[in-house]
């Protein structure tokens, strides 16, 4: 039995959630991938996943071995960086994640340049706005807009962001402009998710405050550019990222609306975790995309 291949088979199929999508991804029989786990639990002389049609569920014994073989792949993962000099020169494959919108905007620009002066080095970049799991997702940095929340991941904070409320035009002629943000409860709001939801939040300066306002949507969506097309389209206000708007903003067709009660600009970060010391391909790319990202979201801010 290679042991290091059936470690490896456990975790893919418990990161994957199913020996079905693990045997998909490694392109192996399922029935060989299920061979290869049950040796290894005869190996350990214990049980470490529960089978159902649905799911595999860890047991008590597979949580603690799961845990120490993610650590032993680590291990052996900076074994082979350094074997293959990623720490002496920038090279090998760079796995980043961004959201959709931001990616394509700032971070697709950096990488391509990126490329250009480093020939040794591939990058994989993974648009979502679902925040990926670093870990579990083999993401080596990743830009995460909003607070951050306490864990062992590094993060350099390169700018801010601020959340604004418009409309276009057309449907401020139509419909007036609000005065307060209590005043959208009865003007048709497009919502996706994203910084909006059915509950806005708004920031009382006089006071010191924030609070809540409950929006009914005229129309929800998915995405922060289907949001930005329907409110070009004059169906409602939405509440976006400056950076999503910023075109429609200058050129016009969008206007700004309850700037006096904007929420304060939420951090954007680069992060990637803390595992000892950093492949020259992900320093340099940090130092990169750092000092890029900083003059792009100064530039933003400034208008």
């Amino acid at each position: 039995m290679d042991r290091l291949e059936a470690m490896s088979i456990v975790l893919l199929a418990v990161e994957r959630g199913s020996m079905t999508a693990a045997a998909k991804e490694l392109n192996i029989p399922l029935p060989t991938v299920s061979r290869k786990i049950s040796d290894l639990e005869a190996h350990l002389g214990t049980k470490l996943l529960q089978r159902s049609t649905r799911k595999l569920t860890l047991t008590d014994a597979g949580a603690s071995y799961v845990e120490g073989v993610k650590r032993i792949m680590e291990q052996i993962d900076e074994v082979e960086r350094t074997a293959s000099g990623e720490y002496n020169r920038p090279r090998g494959e760079l796995v980043l994640t961004a959201p959709f919108l931001f990616g394509q905007k700032y971070i697709l620009p950096i990488v391509t340049d990126f490329l250009a002066s480093f020939p040794e080095i591939n990058v994989r970049l993974l648009l979502s706005d679902r925040n990926l799991h670093l870990y579990d997702d083999h993401v080596d940095m990743a830009v995460r807009l909003g607070a951050l929340p306490d864990s062992s991941m590094i993060a350099t904070r390169v700018g801010t962001m601020d959340t604004l409320v418009c409309a276009s035009p057309e449907l401020l002629a139509s419909h007036g402009t609000p005065k307060h943000p209590k005043d959208l409860e009865k003007l048709p709001c497009v919502i996706f998710a994203g910084p909006a939801t059915t509950t806005w939040t708004f920031r009382d300066a006089g006071a010191k405050r924030d609070f809540a306002v409950d929006i009914t949507a005229r129309l929800s969506v998915t995405s922060a550019e289907a949001a930005l097309q329907a409110t070009l389209r004059n169906t409602g206000f939405s509440r976006l990222y400056r950076y999503h708007c910023a075109d429609a903003l200058r050129a016009g067709t969008l206007v700004q609306v309850l700037g006096d009660f904007d929420v304060d600009p939420i951090p954007v970060h680069l992060i990637h975790a803390a595992r000892g010391q950093m492949p020259l391909k992900m320093r340099v790319f940090l130092d990169l995309a750092a000092s890029q990202l900083r003059a792009a979201l100064s530039d933003l801010k400034a208008g």
